[in-house]
């Protein structure tokens, strides 16, 4: 295990191989054979599973039911918007036949001919256009709103350039649709998603981010706006953590979803919907990992404890087995998870460098002589210091461990986000500064131009426009023209 850690790539000496590394050496994920898609490893999967659980909870307790629809849309379902199909296009994976057979020469499968569907089928890039088509037969009134539906699913973009989990051609999302009788409500629902997954991010992954409003020429397709956070990977890239998105009644026209008011007047209806992916499981590595390895947040760790037992024979062991059961009992009361290796093929040393690795939270280890004190070593991953203390009341400092890591690894994370911010005034100076990476807060004159020439020039793009903070308006760093507030600049993933 010390040879496979000694491997693993330094940030400093190159950040994007230190993540390739990771991810396959903490067992989290690994190519598969399908170009651009992974297999996500049961360790990964574990901690997908602990977002996918908090973040259902949290859409539950805002009126949120889960549904499921089709992985396969029409063809002239995805048309029908022309921002929406202009934005998906090039990505979209078309099934064309539904049919296999034997070649006549003997060599293999092949395509049967005349198995030809009628309308070709897009494997989903995203659902709006299955799910307003679906929406039309279940409103006709506005008795029938608000629907609020979120589908956890796999969606299919053909990128060309992928990375485990940033960018993959299949990855796995949820995604909220929701349905409304008014624009407020519509708006109101898509500025709550958006401070959902804030509160998600910070309280749950310890990931601080800035909430924000896309520009016009990074909004998803076929939004009136979209509501974002971001986030700040170690690097100094950006990385788009969530959105949630104002469709206006762009689909709804799209698909004919109309309803009668309150009024007997017969209207569109209006629409949100907002997503997060295994995107997540990325920033999540690379907010708070070390060169030793994954640093998890208690919160979404697959274990939070786990405890290795030192014995020179199975006499040891046992005893040490017993303090040990006793241990967990209590730790499982606080609702705290834990695993007991006690698996005797791998040394200690082998399983504090493996639990290192893969970022658990606080490691137990009990001895000979611990059994003889009544005392047991508590590592904590975050700082790596180690301690000895009294088994009795070992429950209590644990979950008071947890507690202290949870908020020192976001601190930790925020710290270097503010540090990392930075007001830039002129372009001459943006030009040096963006170098250095982080978050820019510069004046920009609100024109898609001069949006675009800084992307031209520096490949940095405008985050978001923050809703939170400095409002004073100011002037444009490249054109001098008249500017409402600062925005958020940085190169991102």
């Amino acid at each position: 295990m010390a040879k496979e850690l000694k491997e693993l790539t330094s940030r400093n000496e190159n950040y994007s191989q230190w993540y390739n590394d990771l991810v396959i050496k903490a067992d989290l994920a690994e190519n598969s054979a399908v170009r651009g898609c992974m297999v996500i490893k049961p360790y990964g999967y574990a901690i997908w599973e602990k977002m996918q659980a908090e973040l259902d909870r949290m859409f539950k307790e805002t009126g949120h039911v889960n549904a499921y629809f089709p992985l396969f849309i029409p063809k002239s379902f995805l048309s029908k918007e022309a921002d929406h199909v202009e934005g998906f296009a090039k990505e979209c994976a078309v099934v064309t036949h539904y049919r296999l057979k034997n070649s006549k020469d003997g060599s293999g499968l092949v395509v049967d001919p005349e198995a030809k569907l009628e309308e070709e089928l897009v494997v989903r890039p995203t659902s709006e256009t299955i799910i307003w088509n679906t929406y039309k037969n279940w409103i006709q009134s506005y008795r029938d709103l608000p629907i609020l539906i979120n589908q956890w699913a796999n969606v299919v973009r053909w990128e060309m350039r992928t990375r485990l989990f940033l960018r993959t051609a299949e990855f796995l999302w949820q995604e909220g649709h929701t349905a409304h009788a008014t624009a407020e409500e519509a708006m109101e629902e898509s500025i709550k998603m958006m401070h959902v997954y804030a509160d998600f991010a910070e309280n749950f992954m310890a990931m601080p981010v800035v909430k924000g409003v896309k520009t016009a020429s990074e909004r998803f397709a076929g939004a009136l706006e979209t509501f974002c956070i971001e986030a700040l990977m170690q690097d100094g890239k950006a990385l788009q953590a969530g959105t949630s998105h104002f469709l206006g009644q762009n689909f709804a026209k799209a698909f004919d979803v109309t309803f009668l008011d309150k009024s007997n007047q017969l209207d569109y209806v209006w629409a949100s919907s907002w997503g997060v992916s295994t995107r997540l499981m990325g920033a999540l590595i690379m907010t708070h990992s070390d060169d030793n390895g994954l640093v998890l947040p208690p919160q979404l760790a697959p274990y939070q404890v786990v405890i290795v037992p030192i014995y020179r024979n199975n006499e040891q062991l046992a005893a040490i087995t017993e303090k040990v059961n006793a241990v967990i009992k209590k730790l499982k009361a606080l609702g705290i998870s834990v695993k007991y290796d006690d698996n005797d093929s791998k040394k200690p040393g082998w399983k504090f460098a493996e639990y290192e690795l893969k970022g658990v939270p606080v490691r137990l280890a009990m001895g000979g002589r611990d059994l003889e004190n009544a005392t047991i070593e508590v590592a904590r991953r975050d700082t790596l210091t180690k301690e000895t203390v009294s088994v009795e009341g070992i429950e209590n400092h644990v979950a008071a461990l947890l507690e202290e890591i949870q908020q020192n690894i976001y601190q930790k994370a925020l710290d270097f986000q503010q540090a990392s911010t930075r007001k830039v005034d002129s372009y001459d100076e943006f030009k040096v500064e963006i170098e250095k990476g982080g978050f820019l807060l510069c004046h920009w004159d609100g024109t898609p131009e001069t949006e675009e020439k800084i992307k031209e020039d520096t490949k940095a793009t405008i985050r978001c426009i923050p809703i939170e903070g400095d409002k004073t308006p100011g002037v444009c760093m490249v054109t001098g023209k008249p500017s409402a507030q600062r925005v958020v600049i940085a190169r991102a993933y």
